[in-house]
């Protein structure tokens, strides 16, 4: 048998990458913790759709498990762990797919932004890049200030219409697609920031700007790599929020999720804190300078 030179080299990076990240957190006090795949319960969304097992769910992050965690003393912890996700398939998609989510007491979006950048240019380090990324036709320099532009500022840049006609309209999630998110992140790293309060359930809203939310996505050569923000600790809030995501699936014919009463009673006990979740695989796919995220898994679905 031929070995895959290629595809063995793609195997060697994510080895390295995942390493790093571990040395990362290790390294600045994290506890890598574990948490239970599947669940009885998950966080309610509108538009992700849950894989099931029996009458459990296989989780789409293991963001509320942590969450509880935090409520219990737990002040730095990170994981790294297989999440799953119906009906998610294309070249940076898979239904299967590696998350790496770190949490921490006391940080905001604004720390998480910090700490991106740190563990970008560490993980570079890791694999002598020299402080550049070369994807495809692009450099992404890690020295030059790392962009930061708020979702408002970007529609004005970018888009044909504005957030408010986006948001009135149901087509913001495609001008992001098509129109903004292309353009993002090929020079330096961006930080997309202060999304919609509508489109952060899980977060808290700018003070003084209830209309937005300390949120943020994290773009390298135009590829979404990370989702993160302060977290909301408001028990009764939050229950709101999930029930008007339920309402969103209800509208759309979609089968409604349980509501996750033991996160929302530990969540009375959860101090301030920030929390994110970044895609292993797309990360694999922009420091091995891969197409597609086939490229940078063992077996895609269709291979087995």
């Amino acid at each position: 048998m031929t070995l895959d030179t290629k595809k063995y080299r793609h195997m060697e990076i994510r080895s390295l990458v995942v390493q790093a990240i571990r040395d990362f957190f290790t390294g600045n006090l994290y506890l890598e913790v574990e948490t239970p795949i599947l669940c009885p319960c998950i966080i309610p969304e509108a538009h992700i759709d849950p894989v099931t097992s029996e009458d459990q769910y296989l989780q789409a992050s293991p963001e509320l498990c942590m969450k509880r965690l935090l409520s219990k003393g737990f002040n730095k912890i990170f994981q790294i762990c297989k999440c799953f996700r119906k009906n998610e398939r294309g070249s940076h998609h898979l239904s299967e797919l590696t998350m790496l989510e770190w949490y921490a007491k006391d940080d905001t979006y604004l720390d998480l932004m910090n700490q991106c950048q740190g563990l970008i240019k560490f993980i570079a380090a890791r694999l002598n890049l020299e402080n550049q990324i070369k994807y495809q036709d692009k450099i992404i320099s890690l020295n030059r200030p790392w962009q930061k532009l708020t979702v408002q500022k970007a529609f004005d840049l970018y888009a044909d219409k504005s957030l408010n006609d986006a948001l009135s309209d149901g087509s913001f999630d495609e001008i992001i697609s098509f129109q903004i998110e292309p353009l993002l992140g090929n020079t330096s790293p961006c930080f997309l920031y202060d999304y919609p309060a509508s489109l952060a359930s899980l977060a808290k809203l700018l003070p003084g700007n209830p209309d937005y939310a300390q949120r943020f996505e994290f773009y390298i050569a135009g590829i979404e790599l990370a989702n993160g923000f302060t977290e909301l600790t408001d028990p009764v809030e939050q229950k709101l929020r999930f029930e008007k995501e339920n309402m969103i699936r209800s509208s759309q014919k979609k089968t409604t999720t349980p509501m996750p009463d033991k996160f929302l009673a530990d969540l009375e006990k959860m101090p301030e804190a920030a929390g994110i979740a970044l895609g292993v695989d797309r990360l694999v796919m922009i420091f091995s300078n891969a197409l597609s995220i086939d490229d940078v898994v063992t077996f895609t679905p269709e291979d087995l």
